[in-house]
This record gives structure tokens, C-alpha cells and sequence, in this order.
């Protein structure tokens, strides 16, 4: 039997929320573990073996204070967000469209779609799939978590969201801080959609590579350098582009290899894989973004050609 940890809340019958996680990978099945645990009715829309896994003994949720086994729903099909309030989109952002499509038939009038991804313009790219009648937020994910077998997810650290203002956010956000997902509704969610963007730049190309845990690679001779011009490619293309990012970017950068020593990056566990990485939506964004507007990044664009060129390996013969 699960140990439940202090803090778990049920939610009044009417403020109940049916939420679909579409590609509950590590992060979508964090978020949906705490919100059923919550009291709220969750569902997970994953890969067959993490489905058959949840049907079986539920989900397995690896936690400081928790580590047990918490009931739901899972399902391999996209119909399953039929009749969601809230449908987390947790899909890879090179899936970003494709999942789209597949959720538009099942909408429920009214639900509201998080994005919770990586990238800076998965919001925009759903909106333009699910049309005006849909209501689209963006959300900035702070979470480490991982994937040690189907139906088992393992929590890092932090856990964070940030949430774009629209006319039913404030509720999902509402009711996600009751569930202990501290959550902000924010009025410049695409700065710090960016200000995520800058520290992927910085430390997941670089991670794939070396296939290094952060607290390694910086102390990489150059690395540190290297980072640090990442970085300031980034912010000039930001800035071209009328982004106001907030906060300190470049603290935040330096911070994440004492704060996350030992974590690989979501695309260096992808490259590991033999998975497509989304290192497109990453570097390669700032890439087009920095053609676009007429802005160097020699450094990105260097670095975004060789995680492509590594995934090309992928089913290549070695000599």
C-alpha cells in the first residue's frame, strides 16, 4: 500500500477538474500523479507498455516524502481527453501539431490546453491547429524528473509552473497549488518561455554530446566559455525579437549545474535512446530566429549541427 504524504488534499466535489495528460512521459505523469492524488480525475495518454503498466498496478510515483503506487486512468488513445476541463500537452515539441490534431475531434467545449513543453512557440502552433474556439495557455515547466520503467516516475527536484493568463487559468492554477504544484499566472509567460530557452541552449546540446551530467561538463576545459557565448547569442536574439526576459538568465544558467549536478539533459537521455531529440525547438529555434533578424549565433548554430549530426548516427553502421 502507498504511504501517503502529509499535505494531500481532496477537492469539493464541484470544483473536481477532469484533466487528460496527452504523452505522459515523466513530466506529464508528475503532474497528473499529484493531481490525482489531489482528489481530481486524471487521466494519462502514453506509450502502450506505461499504459499497460498504470491499468495494472497504477502509477508509481518516486518522491521526497511519497513513494507509492496512486490510481488512475490511463489510455493509449487521444479520444481519452473527451470531456477534460484541462488537457496537459506533454507531447515532444517536434509532435507538437500531430498531437493537435489528433486531441481537436475529442475537445471538450470550454477545456483549457496547457502546453507544458520545451520550446518557445508550442502555444502558438496548437492555436493554430485547434482554431479560435479553443482556449490555448502556454506554461513554463520547472521540474527533474525521469523515467526508470513503465509506469514509474522519479521526481528530482523542483516542480514548478507558469502559467499565461487567460479566462480559465486562474482556476486550473488555483486548483494545481491546492495539489502541491506551486503554480503563477504570469503576463509575460513567452520571457520566460525564453529565459527556459536560454539555459536549454546552454547545457542540453552540450550534455548530448559529452553525454555528461551538467555538474561534469562545466568543468570541461572551454565549456564554461562556451556557455557563456551560448548565452549571449540568445539574448541578442531576444532581444531583436522584442522579448523582454525576466530575471537574471546568466545567474540562472550557472545555477543549474550546482542545483541539478547529476541531471542529464531531456536530449542527451534522447540521443542516449536513439530517440529524435528535440534539439530543433532548442537551438536550432534560435538558429531561424537569429537568421530571421539578422543576428549572429555561430555558437548555436555549431552546436545545433552536431547533436543533428549524432542523432544521423542513429542505425548507422560503426566502421
Amino acid at each position: 500500500m502507498p504511504t501517503e504524504p502529509s499535505g494531500a488534499t481532496t477537492p469539493a466535489q464541484s470544483q473536481r477538474l477532469k484533466i487528460a495528460v496527452m504523452g505522459a512521459g515523466s513530466v506529464g505523469g508528475y503532474f497528473g500523479g499529484l493531481l490525482a492524488r489531489a482528489g481530481h480525475g486524471v487521466v494519462l495518454i502514453g506509450r502502450p507498455a506505461h499504459v499497460q503498466a498504470i491499468e495494472q498496478h497504477g502509477l508509481r510515483l518516486e518522491a521526497r516524502g511519497f513513494d507509492g503506487h496512486i490510481p488512475l486512468q490511463a489510455s493509449t488513445e487521444a479520444s481519452a481527453v473527451q470531456g477534460a476541463d484541462v488537457v496537459l500537452l506533454c507531447v515532444k515539441s517536434t509532435d507538437t501539431e500531430a498531437a493537435a490534431a489528433q486531441i481537436l475531434p475529442h475537445l471538450a467545449p470550454g477545456a483549457l490546453v496547457l502546453t507544458l513543453q520545451n520550446g518557445v512557440d508550442n502555444d502558438e502552433r496548437v492555436r493554430a491547429v485547434l482554431g479560435p474556439a479553443h482556449e490555448v495557455a502556454a506554461a513554463v515547466v520547472y521540474v527533474a524528473t525521469s523515467m526508470p520503467g513503465p509506469g514509474h516516475v522519479k521526481h528530482h527536484g523542483r516542480g514548478e509552473l507558469v502559467i499565461a493568463s487567460s479566462p480559465r487559468s486562474a482556476e486550473a492554477a488555483r486548483q494545481f497549488a491546492a495539489a502541491g504544484i506551486p503554480t503563477e499566472i504570469s503576463d509575460n509567460v513567452r520571457g520566460a518561455l525564453w529565459a527556459k530557452l536560454v539555459v536549454n541552449c546552454a547545457y542540453n546540446a552540450i550534455s548530448a554530446i559529452a553525454q555528461l551530467p551538467y555538474g561534469v561538463l562545466v568543468q570541461g576545459a572551454g565549456v564554461a566559455d562556451a556557455m557563456r557565448d551560448v548565452v549571449a547569442e540568445c539574448l541578442a536574439v531576444a532581444k531583436a525579437d522584442g522579448v523582454q526576459i525576466p530575471g537574471d538568465v546568466e545567474a540562472a544558467v550557472r545555477g543549474i549545474a550546482q542545483s541539478m549536478p547529476g541531471q542529464y539533459s531531456s536530449t542527451a537521455q534522447d540521443v542516449a535512446r536513439g530517440k529524435p531529440s528535440e534539439i530543433d525547438h532548442l537551438n536550432g529555434y534560435v538558429v531561424r530566429r537569429g537568421a530571421a533578424l539578422a543576428v549572429p549565433v555561430p555558437v548555436n548554430r555549431a552546436l545545433w549541427a552536431l547533436v543533428k549530426l549524432v542523432e544521423s548516427r542513429r542505425g548507422s553502421h560503426t566502421p
